[in-house]
């Protein structure tokens, strides 16, 4: 086996893809079973709890590698957490989320601003597929800065838009405005929903299948926008046969 430095290549190669796969199988992991994740995290941290759903929120909304975290899974739960002495306060949480969503979509614009062509040119980020990206750049299109407000209610394209406004220069100054708007409706909206219904007894005894609910609820619009764009390429294609 090659060896650099004292340490065989192919040791660190493997280490790198178990620690890659461990961090993957996490995610995995918590959009499964968010509620038990707030709950040791509760457990062992205590106040520190809100410190891991900012980070979780923050990268789903900033890294654009990371679109597939659940945000809106995660809101719900932690707002069940919130409600009836569960372990977290309701006016601490919403303060943090709305802090993590705002600066979340902030990193992903100047990410899109400064290094956005280089990343799409490197065809490494295999989230970013031809579907998603025209689905992003025609929100952008058609509404402008309102994107930045709609984008939030739809996996993936939520981490898309702000990079895409990054990369399209948009006024910064516009971008913020409907960032924080954006960042503060959507992250509200989630953990009330868990604050006000999470206590329901169908939702307690059958919570698994209400997280199931809400991610499929929330691909939905992608999911359609997917298949319009696969109709679409094969009409076209069609029309160019047959002239």
């Amino acid at each position: 086996m090659p060896v650099r430095d004292g340490i065989p290549r192919g040791v660190s190669f493997h280490s790198k893809r178990k620690a890659f796969m461990e961090v993957i199988q996490f995610f995995i992991d918590l959009l499964q079973d968010p509620r038990g994740f707030i709950a040791e995290w509760i457990a062992a941290f205590g106040m520190g709890a809100y410190i891991p759903i900012f980070f979780i929120i923050f990268i789903e909304t900033g890294v654009v590698i990371m679109p597939f975290l659940p945000g809106d899974s995660l809101l719900f739960t932690a707002g069940i957490f919130a409600a009836d002495g569960g372990g977290l306060s309701l006016f601490v949480l919403l303060p943090v989320v709305w802090v993590a969503a705002v600066l979340g979509d902030s990193c992903n614009y100047w990410i899109g601003r400064e290094f956005g062509k280089h990343i799409i040119d490197s065809g490494k980020v295999k989230s970013m597929t031809p579907e998603r990206v025209e689905k992003t750049e025609g929100l952008i299109n058609k509404y402008g800065p309102l994107a930045i407000f709609l984008g939030r209610f739809f996996p993936f394209i939520r981490t898309f838009v702000p990079f895409f406004a990054g990369l399209g220069h948009m006024h910064y100054r516009k971008f913020l405005l409907f960032n924080v708007i954006g960042g503060v409706v959507w992250s509200t909206l989630f953990v009330l929903l868990g604050y006000f219904f999470g206590g329901i007894p169908f939702v307690q005894d059958h919570f698994e299948l209400v997280i199931v609910g809400i991610v499929v609820v929330s691909l939905i619009p992608a999911i359609a926008g997917a298949v319009k764009a696969k109709l679409g390429l094969s009409k076209a294609k069609k029309t160019r046969q047959e002239n």
